[in-house]
């Protein structure tokens, strides 16, 4: 599932990442997104970039296309 999949106020975990960008990884494993952190989307644009996300205490903004590279599951 892709993070633009879950909705606002509906919180998600990090599973992996898709292979590719390997130094754009290494970013978001800096801000905090690692495997099976738990996350919440708190805002999305209108047009649907960025997703801003509530990770470990800190509000952090993707665009679209950086948050493809993320695989997340959306948690019940």
């Amino acid at each position: 599932m892709k993070l633009t999949d879950i909705r606002v106020g509906e919180k998600g975990r990090v599973l992996d990442y898709r292979s590719g960008n390997f130094s754009y990884r290494q970013k978001l494993l800096a801000m905090g997104l690692t495997p099976g952190v738990l996350f919440e989307v708190i805002r999305v644009a209108p047009l649907g970039d960025p997703v801003q996300l509530f990770v470990r205490g800190s509000f952090i903004s993707l665009r679209k296309k950086e948050s493809d590279d993320l695989l997340v599951e959306k948690m019940l």
